[in-house]
């Protein structure tokens, strides 16, 4: 069946272990849950989807990503000390998290928590894997044609519906 195999408007369900070039697991969905998105919608790296495209379920794969087709390159000033009292008033800040912010020129941006020490919390505007090839392992567990809905709103929908 043509609505088997990943392609355009289609709900991928996987599970997937990402490493880095070092062979460090990076994230995975191992113990829990798959991943469930929506093929073609922008919610994966560019590399990821073009990799999965054509794949059907049951399938095993294993492919990299190349930083232009992942997270892109690093770029910018690379990280900056900010002082920790800055971040009075977010909440608990963690390293990894992203945090919009207005960048110097006014237009909105993301930055990346880097580290927090006593006094300072380190940012950087790149995305923590900017820079690295992205090494994958998948297990494509199901692919569905995406409902109306889903296509329309740009990503899956629960099993009880999506409230907005």
């Amino acid at each position: 069946m043509e609505d088997a195999k990943i392609g355009e408007k289609r709900v991928v369900t996987l599970h997937y272990t990402l490493k880095n070039s070092k062979g460090e697991v990076v994230d995975s969905s191992a113990g829990s849950d798959p991943l469930t998105y929506l093929h073609g919608s922008g919610e994966m790296v560019p590399g990821f989807e073009k990799s999965l495209t054509g794949k059907k379920a049951g399938e095993k794969h294993s492919f990299a990503v190349a930083p232009a087709e992942g997270y892109g390159e690093r770029k910018g000033k690379g990280p900056q000390k900010v002082p920790k009292a800055a971040f009075e008033g977010i909440g608990d800040i963690e390293v990894g998290m992203a945090l919009d912010t207005e960048g110097d020129d006014g237009h909105s941006q993301t930055v990346w928590i880097a580290a927090i020490d006593n006094d300072f919390v380190t940012i950087d505007i790149n995305h923590p894997l900017a820079g690295e090839t992205l090494h994958f392992e998948v297990e494509v567990l199901a692919v569905r044609k995406a409902t109306a809905d889903e296509v329309r709103h740009g990503h899956v929908h629960g099993p009880h519906g999506h409230h907005h």
